[in-house]
This record gives structure tokens, C-alpha cells and sequence, in this order.
């Protein structure tokens, strides 16, 4: 069923025009994006399996194409395509904001943005935010993947690549896809490690982020930095 087959009353889009985006749910949001279901699922029906199936909005942002592709009813590339490009655009948007303003002015910020980089991944990531003198975003980089422990992360390239960005500091951050976001003994010794490693080139560890879907955590307001 398309939206134009819905009654008057519930379509979003003549919802939207009338009461600003606001006024709307986040499935009639979504909605507005893919148009049609598909047979036997009107288009909110499916906009709602979307968000059960990734945890929301905020997980939705954190899916890739390949994720997409598995639902029934977004196999097409014209879907997948339009709904990726939406969900990129909400991530370079958050990313902008990061450049723009000191990073610390809004920690919420921070934790959602390594939510939509990371949270959704299978697999356990370890990425670091380049920061300059300002606290600015200069940039993400994922430079790890599998289980963090002492041997899989390496301070000598992080290292280097605070250098190559010239970063006065940096924000640590990686997922923990089982869900729970309480830093484990590893976490804690790799944080430590890490900003002992680039205190000797002067740049700063501000924080620890571990992320999982629909959940974030900041070492450094727990006092774990």
C-alpha cells in the first residue's frame, strides 16, 4: 500500500504540511522516505519493522547497505540507495557540527556520534577522534577491529596518526556489540596505556567512549580517564 492509499487523516505528508515535521512520529517520517510497502505491509507497517529492527532512529543511523538489504521490501536499490544517502547525510551533518564547535561544548554529541559510527557494527571496533587546540573534530579514524586487549591495539599508530593530524588531543572510543557498555579491565588498561603513550608527544586523552545499540557510555565522566 502507498501513502496516497492511506486515508487523508493519516498520511504524512499532508500531516506534515499541515503541522509541521514535529507533529509527526518517527515511522511517518520514515515513511515519507520509502513511499510504499509492500504486499500486505502498508508503508508505516514497514517504516515501524525498520525501527524495531534497529533499535530506532539511532540505530537506524548506525546500519550500512548490506544491513538494509535483509529487510523484505528494501531488496530494491532505489530504496536502499534513497534511505542510505538519508542516514550518510544525518552522519556528515553531526560530523560538520563536531568541526565547527569545540567538541566538549556538548559531550551528548560526541557519544551520538560514535553511536552512528559504531554501535551498529558486528564486530568490536576501537576508533579515535583527532582533536585540535580548540577541541575541534579533525577526524575519525577506525584503527582496530576484533576484541580489545593489550595486543590488538597498538599505541605506536595512534600514536603516529595523532601526529599526522597534528591533534593536541583525542577522544578514544570503541563498541561493545553484546550490548553492555560497562568498561571491562581491558578497556580501563588501554585507556591508560593510550594516554600514557601520547602524553609523551603532548597530546591529550579527554575521554573513552564505548557504545553499544541504543547505549553509550563516557569513561571520563565516570572518572576512568
Amino acid at each position: 500500500m502507498a501513502l496516497q492509499d492511506l486515508p487523508p487523516d493519516a498520511r504524512p505528508r499532508e500531516k506534515l504540511l499541515a503541522r509541521g515535521p514535529a507533529a509527526l512520529g518517527d515511522a511517518e517520517l520514515l515513511a515519507l522516505l520509502l513511499r510504499t510497502g509492500i504486499r500486505g505491509k502498508n508503508v508505516l507497517h514497514l517504516s515501524q519493522e525498520l525501527l524495531d529492527t534497529f533499535g530506532g532512529l539511532a540505530g537506524l543511523l548506525g546500519t550500512g547497505l548490506a544491513d538494509l538489504k535483509r529487510i523484505k521490501g528494501l531488496g530494491g536499490t532505489a530504496k536502499r540507495a534513497e534511505l542510505a544517502a538519508v542516514l550518510e547525510i544525518a552522519r556528515r551533518a553531526m560530523g560538520q557540527q563536531l568541526a565547527e564547535r569545540a567538541v566538549f561544548d556538548s559531550p551528548a554529541t560526541v557519544r551520538q556520534y560514535v553511536q552512528l559510527h559504531l554501535a551498529s557494527r558486528p564486530h568490536e571496533v576501537f576508533a579515535v577522534l583527532f582533536l585540535d587546540a580548540q577541541n575541534r573534530l579533525l577526524a575519525m579514524e577506525e584503527l582496530f577491529r576484533g576484541t580489545l586487549t593489550q595486543t590488538s591495539v597498538y599505541p605506536r599508530e595512534v600514536v603516529l596518526r595523532a601526529l599526522h593530524h597534528h591533534a593536541a588531543a583525542t577522544v578514544l572510543a570503541h563498541n561493545h556489540p553484546s550490548g553492555s557498555v560497562q568498561p571491562s579491565r581491558a578497556d580501563i588498561q588501554i585507556t591508560q596505556t593510550l594516554k600514557a603513550a601520547l602524553a609523551l608527544v603532548d597530546v591529550r586523552v579527554l575521554d573513552h567512549v564505548i557504545v553499544a545499540p541504543g547505549q553509550s557510555l563516557s569513561m571520563a565522566e565516570d572518572g576512568l580517564v
